[in-house]
Order: C-alpha cells, then structure tokens, then sequence
C-alpha cells in the first residue's frame, strides 16, 4: 500500500508542478542578485548576507528561507489536505476500504506519501538553489570555506554537516504542517477546506506572533521556530530554538495524527 501510494504521487503531474513553483521565487532571486548591486558588498553589512552574495555555496539557506514562511508550507498543505478527503471527493474512498486494506494501514500509507513529498520538496529545492547559487553568483573561496552568521568562518565539511541538519530541521517543521491538514482531511470531504484550514492555522499562528499580547502563547506557536535554522549557522551554534522547535513540532505531530487516527478510524464513510 505504501508502495502504491508512493509512485502515485511520483508520477501525478501536481507533484513536480508544485515542486517547480516552488523553486521559481528563489531562481529569480538568484537571478537579481548576479545582475543588480543590490545588498552588502564584502566587509559591509551583516556577515551572512553579503557572503550570500559572494557564495553560491550559502543560497540554499537563503532559498529556503524564501519559501518557508509561506510556499513551502501552502504546498504541504495541499498535498496532506488532499490525501483522505480528495479520495472522498471522488468517491474512491469507499471502495478502497472496502478492499483488504484496514484504515491504519491506509492512513499510514497516506502519511508515507506526504511525507515523501515533504523530504523530495526539501532536497530539490536545496540543491536546485546550490547549482543556482554556484553558477549564478559564485564561489568566493576554493578552499570551501564559508562566512557563518557569526562572522567567522566555517570549513566546508562543517558546512555540508550544517546544511543537512538544516535540511532535517525544516523538513521536520513541515510534518507538522502535513499533520494538521491530514487531520482536516479526515474531518472533510474538500481537499481545498482541508488545506485552506491548516493555513488559517498557520496565518493566525503569523498574527500571533506579531502581537505583544500574545506573547504568553507564541512559544507554542507552530510557526514560532520555522527559522531557528539560521541558529545552526552561527559560531557556536544556538541550539536552545533548534531544540524547542523539534519539541514543538514533535507535540503537534502527537496530537494530530493522533486526531486524525481516531477520528479516521471510527468515521461512517458513505462516499
């Protein structure tokens, strides 16, 4: 069933139609920063920026910075919005559990391929950037060596270490985006409602932290620690929001899978 539910969304055409969209905003960043003066230039401004614009090595940080706060979970939404209520919208949700295939078994199927969707957004985007990066703005050194936030300079082994823990971080984050809306999913039988609820989350969880009144319930925000990935970037690494945003996202994929099993499993599905 896994198996199944992974090459379906291997070969569906909104898989790489969202994946490309999602790699458009950071290609014509990219593009503005090779051929504008805009930003820092070295030995100006903070460390980290103006050695973005030197490095191509850096700019997978930047472009995932450029999609988190919104791209990049509006796509999650989608796909986890979609997986139980989009079978219900079209009628094959019935017929598939009427098939030997218990509901934990196709929840878990379901949560594989979101999943799946979430590490492969992740890693092209990365790497779409870094060859981006390399070719549009550079390598300022050919040693390897790169400008972490702090201002001092990390190897390039410490980078790549760096960069794929960034990399499980943000995917990470994700999964509880993906745990929201499959729980909406389970709730309805709209793709679009299920994904238009996890952003309404998401937008009020952005107000919040803006508003000092908030400021008791903003550590339990899902959006709070989305980009405590930088922190990874600093000599030495800050890892008091690392660890708070795991923890966080670790509750939120508790509770709503959680949810979205025992709702799913004890719903009457009658289309």
């Amino acid at each position: 069933m896994i198996r199944l539910e992974l090459t379906s969304m291997l070969r569906r055409p909104r898989t790489w139609v969202t994946i490309a969209m999602l790699n458009a905003l950071p290609l014509v960043v990219a593009i503005l920063l090779a051929v504008t003066d805009l930003g820092p230039r070295p030995g100006t401004g903070p460390p980290f920026l103006s050695a973005v614009l030197t490095d191509g090595t850096l700019f997978p940080l930047a472009a995932l910075g450029i999609v988190l706060p919104l791209f990049l979970p509006v796509a999650v939404a989608v796909i986890a919005g979609d997986a139980i209520a989009g079978e219900a919208q079209a009628g094959t949700l019935r017929y598939l559990l009427i098939s030997p295939v218990g509901r934990t078994r196709l929840l878990v199927a379901k949560l594989a391929s979101t999943i799946a969707f979430v590490l492969l957004a992740v890693l092209v985007v990365a790497v779409a950037a870094y060859v981006e990066g390399r070719v549009l703005l550079g390598s300022a050194d050919p040693s390897g060596s790169v400008t972490s936030v702090s201002g001092s300079t990390l190897s390039q082994t410490e980078m790549i270490q760096r960069t794929v823990v960034a990399l499980g971080y943000v995917t990470v984050m994700m999964l509880g985006v993906a745990a929201i809306a499959l729980f909406f999913s389970t709730v309805t039988e709209s793709g679009v409602s299920a994904a238009l609820g996890t952003v309404a989350i998401l937008i009020g969880s952005t107000v919040l932290l803006g508003l000092d009144a908030a400021d008791v319930l903003q550590p339990y925000l899902p959006t709070r620690y989305w980009l405590a990935f930088v922190d990874l970037f600093r000599d030495p690494i800050r890892w008091d929001g690392v660890l708070r945003g795991l923890a966080s996202q670790g509750a939120y994929l508790v509770v709503f899978l959680g949810a979205a099993w025992a709702n799913f499993t004890t719903k009457d599905v009658n289309t």
